[in-house]
């Protein structure tokens, strides 16, 4: 099996790496990662601008854009055989919650559910990514067994890693997506000039998440696997809505 490997925090980041090996023990790898960190791109596109790449000296496809971009290309452009699977991560810090809608991790996940590959996306529980080396094995493992079991298609894993040590981990839990509540989300501010600026960005103020949710599950030490798929249509409503008699 070929599988393609890719990331939103650049080519040069250690969870891209310790990804890297942890497939290596499932199939041939092909690294196609972006530039720079790109976290927070969700799914963009590059449009107005031409994109170009460049070799690494480890063998990796460097792109300058996203990593939408980089799963577009790979596919359609660079790689000679079609990847059987897709591999985004490790994120440096979660990716649970509504926090799936902005991450570039899972977006390049989720584009590679849309070509029919099916998709794993993966991300530590923490900024401190370089902690994430030792999870090679035990990566290698999961993303072995899920393998095995499939992915249908449009569907992508969710994967978030516990900020511990792999033999401190209590095991694996399929987990539903929580929510989180931000307070100063926006910070305004005068640049040396005198000009007002605004810096997105704010820190957590409250959980709500019940127990079977990714948060719950990764605050106590395990692995959150959480099932996504492509169709946002709530399909609960349609019949509801549709009594409402909509006209112009």
């Amino acid at each position: 099996m070929r599988i393609l490997c890719t990331n939103d925090d650049g080519y040069l980041s250690p969870g891209l790496r310790v990804l890297a090996e942890a497939a290596h023990h499932i199939g041939s790898v092909d690294i196609v990662a972006p530039d720079r960190e790109r976290s927070a791109s969700s799914h963009a596109l590059t449009l107005h601008h031409p994109l170009r790449r460049r070799r690494a000296p480890d063998g990796a496809t460097v792109i300058d854009g996203t990593p939408t971009d980089c799963v577009m290309l790979a596919v359609n452009e660079f790689l000679v055989e079609r990847p059987g699977l897709c591999l985004s991560g490790v994120n440096a810090g979660p990716n649970m919650g509504e926090d799936v809608f902005y991450s570039g991790t899972v977006a390049a996940a989720m584009e590679a559910a849309i070509m029919r590959i099916p998709a794993v996306a993966v991300s530590f529980a923490s900024s401190r990514v370089e902690e994430v080396e030792g999870w090679q094995s035990p990566l290698a493992e999961l993303l072995g067994r899920i393998v095995e079991r499939g992915i249908p298609a449009g569907e992508v894993l969710n994967i978030n890693l516990p900020p511990v040590p792999p033999s401190e981990v209590e095991g694996v839990r399929v987990t539903e997506l929580g929510r989180r509540h931000y307070r100063d989300a926006v910070t305004r501010a005068p640049d040396p000039s005198g000009r007002e600026y605004y810096w997105i960005g704010g820190t957590v103020e409250s959980l709500d998440s019940g127990p079977e949710s990714d948060f719950e599950a990764v605050r106590d030490g395990y692995v959150s696997v959480t099932p996504l798929h492509l169709d946002l249509t709530s399909h609960a409503r349609i019949a509801d809505i549709r009594e409402w008699n909509l006209r112009l």
